[in-house]
């Protein structure tokens, strides 16, 4: 399956969006379109969308008649969650020092919804991955992972899946994961997971992602459930009017 690099657009985004969280800029100031442009041996027009692609993930803003600016509550979005990253990654734009622990692999049969979920027929195995994510010691991320052992191409081992999903289905699989579609469940957490994410008191509130992967050809390929500690992660969102 072909791979693109980066754009040139998303590379130069990238370079200015680590300049942004690096408090590089006087003042919060950006440099002019040109000054930039000349700075990276770019075309304006590149930098003009790059800049426009951060004004609308809520890093920038533009001012008319002034310039554009860092958006300072734009820096308060840690999660960004139009994006799939690694949860280590989101463990340390909070702060936090990450570590992941692989609890458990097994194949077991799927349960009436992830038969819907995945497009399997009743009575199929799938694989389950289920991982702990920490930050400083504390647990603070739950997932569970499951995909059916049909598309495997290749022999694989627990610690395979120790890597994100979208890493094992491509060297495993033959399968690139496209996009997840996901949905955010609030819950009242169950004993069991009180117990996993050593939660302060019980009963107590989560937010969870209840996400289908597709892969390119609009097939679902994985099913996933995270379970948040927002005590620890607050997950934030930039709303914008409609056009």
């Amino acid at each position: 399956m072909l791979k693109r690099s980066p754009s040139l657009t998303e590379q130069v985004k990238s370079y200015l969006k680590q300049r942004i969280i690096a408090a590089e800029f006087e003042a919060g100031r950006i440099p002019s379109e040109a000054d930039l442009a000349s700075e990276m041996s770019v075309s304006r027009n590149t930098v003009r969308d790059a800049l426009s692609r951060l004004e609308m993930e809520g890093f920038v803003v533009r001012r008319q008649g002034a310039g554009t600016f860092v958006n300072q509550h734009g820096l308060l979005v840690k999660t960004r969650l139009e994006e799939i990253v690694p949860y280590e990654i989101l463990i340390r734009e909070h702060g936090y020092e990450p570590a992941v622990h692989l609890l458990q692999v097994e194949e077991r049969l799927a349960d009436p919804p992830l038969t819907t979920a995945l497009n399997l027929t009743p009575g199929q195995p799938v694989i389950a991955v289920q991982k702990l994510f920490l930050a400083d010691t504390q647990p603070v991320i739950f997932n569970q992972t499951f995909l059916s052992p049909h598309m495997l191409k290749r022999p694989y081992t627990a610690d395979d899946f120790s890597g994100p999903i979208y890493q094992f289905l491509p060297k495993f699989c033959q399968q690139e994961l496209a996009y997840f579609f996901s949905e955010i469940v609030p819950l009242i957490a169950p004993p069991w997971l009180v117990e996993r994410l050593k939660l302060p008191s019980s009963p107590a509130a989560l937010l969870s992602l209840q996400e289908v992967g597709y892969n390119q050809d609009n097939e679902p390929i994985i099913k996933a459930s995270s379970y948040f500690r927002d005590d620890l992660l607050r997950l934030r969102l930039i709303r914008r009017q409609g056009q």
